[in-house]
């Protein structure tokens, strides 16, 4: 009988998105095939230490601390109390937002030589960035909405009656780098202008304005590489008491949104979905697994975004769209596992050194 693969399961983080991290976690705990893998979970307290932790809990700094070997010959982690060594066969990062989704620790797990489930440093960081993915997305030709772009430095010059001429009314103020729609809101009226701009420099140094597009909002779950697959749509319907798709409407109010899966939508309109999630997929450079989130306006699919980590917990669409495609949750995540084993194994191919004159 084969060994088991040891899954080292990364959640918590220092992030707004820590709690919704946790929960992902604990299911992708649950539905893990143990027969196979052997899940091994661990936390990132919100202040950033690292705990080997008894299952997944949100009681992250009762574990045993611990340290990253800088080795990847030596590969593994360290239990700082004992010394004690261990390796993992495969990270699956269960971090969302900030130090998670953005690059960081997919920078640490590649420096490891570990394979990783997701997207490496580019397609992470660049689809964290709402800004840089956005101009990424425009020059691959892909339909995005309006924006303008602030640095904190610029924000006493950010006028309301340039952005309401050039965006119209209402329009958004997002913060660059969050997700779960942290740091976002719906500017109304000139009385909004000043507290959104508040709440998003809250967050980052950068943020972004866009016009607000009344549309439904659907979302497209990915799988693979070469050539990565995409579900059948899924619509988010939300209730009228929200302006927008909120936090408290993802996570907290239970009767917030209604979620089809597949979406009503006609076959030729699921089909453009489809190929617009792929497409923005690739140009944004992901591996691995995403969700894309996109506006449908009558005839008219902008992209909005892409979540290289989606959310795994028990409301959440990126599971749901593959178990209506016949993808059970522990299959799903059998799937990632190998899909990530085998981009790794594909990667090995790459030189790393090169034979020259040079004198050193």
């Amino acid at each position: 009988m084969c060994a088991k693969k040891r899954i080292g399961i990364i959640y918590g983080g220092r992030s707004v998105e820590h709690g919704v991290s946790i929960n992902s976690a604990r299911n992708i705990l649950e539905y893990i095939n143990k027969d196979i893998n052997e899940p091994i979970p661990i936390g990132i307290s919100k202040t950033g230490q690292w705990f080997l932790t008894n299952g997944v809990s949100k009681e992250i700094e009762l574990g045993k601390e611990l340290g990253v070997l800088l080795d990847p010959v030596k590969q593994g982690f360290v239990l700082k109390a004992s010394d004690q060594r261990f390796k993992l066969d495969v990270v699956f990062p269960v971090l969302h937002g900030t130090d998670g989704e953005d690059g960081s620790i997919q920078g640490l797990i590649k420096t490891l030589d570990i394979p990783m489930v997701g997207s490496s440093v580019l397609g992470s960081a660049l689809s964290m960035n709402k800004i840089a993915a956005k101009r990424v997305l425009e020059a691959a030709k892909l339909p995005v909405a309006k924006y303008m772009v602030f640095h904190f430095r610029e924000k006493e010059k950010i006028k309301f009656a340039e952005i309401k001429k050039k965006l119209g009314m209402p329009f958004m103020i997002k913060a660059a780098n969050l997700g779960s729609s942290v740091g976002v809101s719906k500017v109304k009226k000139q009385a909004d202008f000043i507290p959104a701009l508040e709440e998003a420099f809250r967050y980052d140094q950068e943020i972004l304005i866009e016009e607000f597009i009344k549309a439904r909002e659907v979302e497209c779950a990915i799988l693979g590489n070469n050539p990565p697959e995409a579900s059948l749509p899924g619509e988010i319907i939300i209730s009228k008491k929200y302006d927008f798709y909120t936090f408290d409407a993802k996570y907290v109010d239970p009767h917030a949104v209604t979620i089809q899966v597949p979406a009503k939508l006609p076959k030729v309109t699921a089909e453009k979905i489809r190929s617009l999630s792929v497409k923005a997929f690739e140009a944004l450079r992901c591996n691995d697994f995403a969700r894309v989130d996109l506006f449908l306006a009558g005839n008219k699919v902008y992209v909005n975004e892409i979540n290289t980590i989606p959310g795994f917990t028990n409301s959440s669409m990126y599971p749901m769209m593959w178990k209506e495609r016949g993808i059970s949750f522990t299959d799903l995540i059998s799937r990632l596992i190998e899909i990530a084993l085998l981009r790794f194994e594909e990667n090995k191919r790459i030189e790393r050194s090169f034979q020259s004159n040079l004198k050193f």
